[in-house]
């Protein structure tokens, strides 16, 4: 059996199989035959133009559908469908089902019956949730539980990383000109680095993805066990919500964020900080938290 060689779309090359003992499909000037059954997805794995060739189409946009019609309508690989291109990025290549993501409702990649089960029970394991939590942190007995979320600005980048004790009261607030996840956690652990060890437990944050999808680095980097809130379900941090309400009589909806600075950020954190509360017996939580004074005890 020969084969010829030549260059084909987006420059990648393919080979056409060609015998003298057997008549197959004429396409134009090419004569196909079928070459018995292979792998096709070990071909695509096999093939350094192909893949590249695919690599390319999908970052352009382009669905498995449209990619194999292409290569269909260039006389090459007359075996390769779509079915075949999903197979291998599923099997060899599962950083490029980003890409099929991208592609909307038509292009949307198809999933292996239980496939959707088994990410959400592989990605269950990369977080508590926070009906896990130890029992203590629902009465509020001692100082260390934190909880947080963010406030999101009014070009939706820009946001309000703001963080709160469950028992003191006492927060902090932080801006954030990219909510992506590093700039979380590098917040996260910059603010926390400078609590005592003996005021940091627990951790519970919102079901946003601004922490990523696994919360084990963040613990490392803040030194407390992270918890995570059922989706939709706000009323599950009301010491963050309540705190993210005070927030906004400084910063209301609507706010620019691109147009107020740190030292504005502090000074709204201050005054929170030093605002006397009634379930503290009008302490403030820096005198709960920082001072250590105890709501209700007679102060000498």
């Amino acid at each position: 059996m020969a084969y010829r060689h030549r260059t084909g779309i987006a420059g990648f090359r393919y080979s056409s199989a060609v015998s003298t003992q057997n008549a197959g499909q004429e396409r134009g000037s090419n004569i196909w035959i079928a070459v018995g059954r292979f792998n096709v997805v070990e071909q695509i794995q096999n093939d350094v133009h192909l893949r590249r060739y695919i690599c390319a189409r999908l970052a352009k946009r382009d669905s498995p559908e449209q990619i194999a019609g292409r290569i269909s309508r260039n006389d090459a690989y007359q075996n390769i469908s779509h079915e075949s291109i999903y197979a291998w990025i599923f099997s060899e290549a599962p950083e490029l089902k980003r890409q099929l993501r991208r592609i909307g409702t038509k292009g949307k990649y198809r999933r292996r019956r239980g496939t959707a089960q088994r990410e959400e029970a592989r990605d269950a394991g990369k977080i508590k949730r926070i009906d896990t939590r130890p029992a203590v942190v629902e009465t509020r007995e001692r100082i260390g539980d934190w909880e947080g979320d963010t406030i999101i600005g009014k070009d939706k980048l820009r946001r309000l990383a703001t963080n709160v004790e469950r028992r003191s009261g006492y927060g902090f607030i932080s801006k954030l000109d990219v909510a992506s996840m590093a700039a979380m956690h590098d917040t996260l652990a910059q603010r926390f680095r400078a609590i005592p060890k003996k005021k940091r437990h627990t951790y519970t944050y919102d079901n946003g993805s601004e922490l990523g999808q696994e919360d084990s680095m963040l613990e490392r980097k803040i030194g407390m066990a992270v918890y995570r809130a059922y989706p939709y379900h706000s009323w599950e941090r009301g010491s963050n919500e309540n705190w993210n309400g005070l927030i906004r009589d400084f910063f209301p909806k609507g706010t620019d964020f691109a147009t107020i600075t740190d030292k504005e950020v502090r000074r709204v954190e201050r005054n929170l900080n030093h605002r006397p509360r009634k379930r503290l017996n009008y302490l403030t939580p820096h005198e709960v938290f920082v001072l250590g004074m105890v709501p209700g005890a007679v102060q000498t």
